[in-house]
């Protein structure tokens, strides 16, 4: 496992990596990871807020690597602020209309550097140039799965990290 270069000092990681979260609970980490799954890339919808400002969300590209769930963030954007100044998030995936299960990860972003943003830069099929990394840890997970859209209510899961 690669370590996690923290930006800011004073803001220390909190949550788990992707690979905690996919040891504890294997089959909903299985479910998560196959609905981030659009085509060729993972992809999904990544809710930030900061301070007393709106909420945002944001399609994302994001990426497995070395154990952690990393995304990205365009230099001088909101979302890139967001993620430095607060560290929130709520990533969602997109829902097929055949089969609408419901994903959440909810936790706190941390900015890496180095090795694991440059493997993360080695997985991804676009560049991202002067684009900011960041471990998306993993402090809440909820699944809700539907067969199909007539399923009603979804079944619904859920994980945190033991304390």
């Amino acid at each position: 496992m690669t370590a996690v270069h923290v930006r800011e000092a004073s803001r220390t990681p909190r949550g788990v990596a992707w690979d905690a979260f996919a040891a504890s609970a294997p089959e909903l980490a299985t479910s998560a990871r196959a609905l981030l799954r659009r085509g060729d890339l993972d992809e999904g919808l990544l809710a930030t807020v900061r301070g007393d400002a709106l909420p945002r969300i944001n399609p994302v590209h994001v990426g497995f690597v070395d154990g952690h769930l990393l995304t990205v963030a365009l230099a001088g954007s909101a979302k890139l602020r967001d993620l430095r100044e607060d560290g929130r998030f709520a990533l969602h995936a997109h829902q097929h209309p055949a089969a609408p299960s419901e994903l959440l990860v909810r936790g706190r972003a941390v900015e890496v550097e180095g090795p694991l943003r440059d493997a993360a830069a080695a997985v991804w099929s676009f560049q991202i140039d002067d684009g900011v990394v960041f471990d998306l840890r993993i402090e809440q997970v909820t699944l809700g799965e539907r067969p199909d859209a007539d399923a009603w209510p979804p079944t619904y899961r859920s994980w945190r990290p033991s304390a």
